[in-house]
């Protein structure tokens, strides 16, 4: 099946915040990576059918934070739909971007989007990270295999690839 075989990829679960001139959002994602060292630039998968998907186009800024081992709660909570998911959660705006940064995670950067591009049924957002932090040196990430089927993304896979 090919949803277990794309699930075997590592990635990290992370809480990615997002804020323009007038609202702040947070959702939970797992496709993200570094691809540049100099400058340090990071790329993000979002899909542009998600509220947060206008908010980031507008505001242009984001942050990533960086789930623990033990935050499957945090990764249930920023995935579920709903326009309110801050107000529950300890956060504070970026202090270069403004974006929420969750104050219980393991790490957190904040990052200026550089571009973004069509890519399938998903945005590719470029950035370059401007800050950041490691808040506990000590824990673990949290892996998106331990997350199981948390986002549902096993009914979207296709049952065989595309020659």
């Amino acid at each position: 099946m090919i949803s277990t075989l794309l699930r075997q990829l590592t990635h990290g679960v992370y809480v990615i915040g997002v804020c323009d001139e007038s609202s702040v959002n947070a959702f939970t994602a797992s496709w993200l990576m570094q691809v540049s060292f100099n400058p340090v630039m990071v790329a993000l998968s979002i899909n542009p059918q998600h509220r947060s998907w206008s908010i980031l186009e507008q505001g242009k800024v984001f942050s990533i934070n960086v789930l623990k081992d033990d935050q499957l709660d945090l990764a249930i909570h920023f995935g579920l739909p709903g326009t309110a998911k801050l107000e529950s959660v300890d956060w504070r705006p970026g202090e270069v971007s403004k974006a929420p940064v969750l104050e219980t995670t393991i790490a957190y950067c904040e990052c200026v989007v550089e571009t973004h591009i069509e890519s399938g049924d998903h945005r590719l957002v470029t950035a370059r990270v401007v800050n950041g932090k490691v808040l506990d040196e000590t824990a673990s990430p949290l892996l998106y295999q331990s997350a199981a089927h948390l986002d549902g993304s096993h009914a979207l896979f296709p049952e065989k690839f595309e020659r």
